[in-house]
């Protein structure tokens, strides 16, 4: 989920770039990637609009909110009047979305709720592929539906016009479409496509899908390059994660700025480390399993924003990224006159983070 918080930025300088808001845990797809197919105690529940009113008041200070986690925005009865309440705050606001139910009548409300950017996630580039991931969703209209939004939008100038782009979740099974996926992109008017990897594998069957490798080969090397060029010529901006390992100070969730709060109120520092299933929840990496616990530093519910932030475990578990940017910056710092200091004296990351692909740029 992470993706979105580089994509849009505020027009004023705000303390955090964005926060992601969990409003509900349903999803009507059957996607077979998601964490979901592993537990049969998967939380399925909405935050009430009573307790989303306790959220509000802290937006002033962040650039932008996303209404979205682990499950379906489009499926919260309340979400017009959160997009309206968040966009008073003054913040900007949006959601990836599956597109399913999304009717004429229900874009015509989302755009004159000002909401400002919608990602569509697809798991294919065909009919067939995408269908055969996302068993409950039809490829034909979720098309229908980017189309729909397309139009109902472009109604708007900037900057109320809504920003629109396209999720792909790459695995061995749909990679091979990305050619695909430009195609349809540049057909349907969208100019921006994001690519993501699978983060969150909860077993084997999962672990083989993925198309990144912990190793310094890469598979699809080529490919990409392929549709890096395809994707310039065409005039679509393509954000790509590493399908090989890279050392990164601080990961693409960046919890010094963002941070996520699930559907019950629990502060965590991003939705990796607090899906809607019981703790601790099932985690592979690098082949092995691991039982990891799920990261809460507090329920905004129950108490302020700022006591949760300022909490001793929350304050060390950010300074670990603090320490390691600054280590960064010494060992990789070109043209240093002191004497570098050793790879090996870059801080660990947090306990939760050591078994984590996004620490290693997937």
């Amino acid at each position: 989920m992470g993706i979105l918080q580089t994509l849009f930025r505020g027009r004023k300088r705000r303390r955090f770039a964005a926060w992601q808001i969990e409003l509900t845990t349903l999803c009507p797809l059957r996607c077979t990637m998601c964490i979901k197919e592993e537990y049969r105690d998967w939380h399925r529940k909405d935050m009430d609009i009573d307790d989303f009113k306790k959220i509000v008041p802290y937006m002033k200070d962040v650039e932008s909110v996303v209404l979205e986690g682990w499950g379906e925005s489009l499926l919260h009865k309340d979400l017009i009047e959160c997009i309206h309440l968040a966009k008073k705050e003054g913040t900007q606001v949006g959601f990836v979305t599956s597109g399913m139910g999304l009717t004429d009548e229900y874009t015509t409300k989302l755009t004159r709720a000002g909401v400002d950017f919608i990602g569509f996630s697809l798991s294919g580039a065909t009919p067939e592929t995408h269908n055969s991931i996302r068993v409950n969703s039809d490829f034909d209209t979720l098309i229908n539906s980017i189309k729909l939004f397309k139009k109902l939008s472009d109604k708007y100038t900037p900057p109320n016009k809504p920003k629109m782009h396209i999720v792909y979740l790459m695995l061995k099974e749909n990679i091979g479409e990305l050619p695909i996926l430009i195609d349809l992109a540049k057909e349907i008017d969208i100019e921006e496509i994001v690519l993501l990897n699978i983060i969150q594998i909860s077993n084997p069957w999962q672990d083989d899908k993925k198309v990144f490798t912990c190793n310094d080969g890469e598979s699809y090397r080529e490919l990409i390059k392929k549709v890096l060029n395809k994707a310039r010529q065409s005039n679509i901006k393509l954000t790509i994660p590493n399908l090989s390992p890279g050392e990164v100070s601080v990961c693409s969730e960046n919890p010094l700025k963002n941070l996520y709060i699930s559907v019950e109120g629990e502060v965590s520092p991003c939705v990796y480390l607090y899906p809607p299933v019981t703790s601790p929840f099932k985690r592979v990496f690098y082949g092995q399993e691991y039982d990891i616990d799920k990261v809460s530093f507090g329920n905004i519910f129950r108490e302020s924003f700022e006591s949760i932030w300022d909490k001793k475990g929350y304050v060390n578990f950010r300074d670990c990224f603090i320490q390691r940017q600054q280590k960064f910056k010494e060992v990789y710092q070109p043209f240093l006159e002191m004497k570098k200091p050793e790879k090996s004296d870059i801080p660990l990351t947090p306990l939760p983070c050591k078994t984590c692909y996004k620490m290693f740029g997937f």
